[in-house]
């Protein structure tokens, strides 16, 4: 009988880079803690130093270490940016005046910064028409594009669209809508909200949002699609968040149906 063939042994590089994840994962090795120097890495590890560097490398790519200059390689902090979705849009929040966005940093201890790069009609995408309920083959939304920071680093994108026949004139056509934000000003027009529907996926980003969130390789992106129903069950506001995974997580806490 034929033996079958092992499967080829890793690369130097590749081994290395396993055992230091491990290390990491482990505790052995903690989020601020500066890794060796690619020298005294290579003499450990009985291997080359390009092997070394290249062990290195393939850790920045998988985001567990990163390189500051003239000071070393150090073990990234675990940090992550919470968006609390059954609690985000309630009514004592909205009493703060505070955006959800700036209400989750304010409780994290994060700086908050929200630059809006467009606001524009457009033709929406298929999706968004089917859950806005407007016309998917004219200019029936207006698009407002928002890149979100925690302490100056990127963390999301938000595309949200709203109607057109709604938002124009309004302050929802500018990049500050007021103290308490967009749903303020829809509040204005009417629209309460009571229901919310969140639709959870997970991608690679493109290249835009890979450059826009400064991700690394590797890195994929969890994606929101999220739509606002108000007191008449008439959906109002949809948005596309694009959350970076590496700092973002996703906390829902909501009773359980009978």
């Amino acid at each position: 009988m034929t033996q079958a063939t092992p499967p080829p042994s890793p690369p130097p590089s590749r081994r290395i880079a396993e055992d230091l994840r491990r290390q990491i994962e482990s505790g052995a090795l903690r989020g601020g803690d500066k890794l060796k120097s690619e020298r005294a890495l290579a003499e450990e590890y009985g291997a080359a130093r390009n092997t070394a560097r290249e062990a290195v490398r393939l850790l920045a790519e998988q985001g567990l270490v990163t390189a500051k200059h003239g000071k070393g390689v150090f073990v990234r902090e675990p940090q992550r940016l919470f968006r609390f979705g059954s609690d985000r849009y309630s009514i004592k929040n909205r009493a703060t005046g505070l955006t959800p966005f700036r209400l989750e940093c304010q409780r994290q201890g994060k700086i908050p910064r929200i630059d809006v790069p467009s606001i524009a009609r457009e033709t929406p995408p298929a999706d968004i028409a089917e859950r806005l309920k407007v016309p998917a083959d004219e200019e029936s939304v207006v698009h407002r594009e928002n890149h979100y920071f925690a302490n100056d680093e990127p963390v999301q994108i938000v595309s949200t669209y709203l109607r057109w026949e709604e938002a124009q004139g309004t302050l929802l056509m500018q990049a500050k809508t007021g103290k308490d934000g967009i749903y303020g000003r829809l509040e204005d027009l009417g629209h309460i909200m009571t229901t919310v529907r969140d639709e959870i996926s997970a991608r690679m980003p493109t290249p835009d949002e890979a450059r826009a969130l400064d991700l690394l390789p590797g890195v994929p992106v969890l994606e929101v699609l999220h739509t606002s129903c108000d007191q008449d069950g008439v959906p109002f506001e949809v948005s596309r968040y694009v959350h970076r995974a590496d700092r973002t997580g996703l906390l829902y806490e909501m009773p359980v149906e009978k």
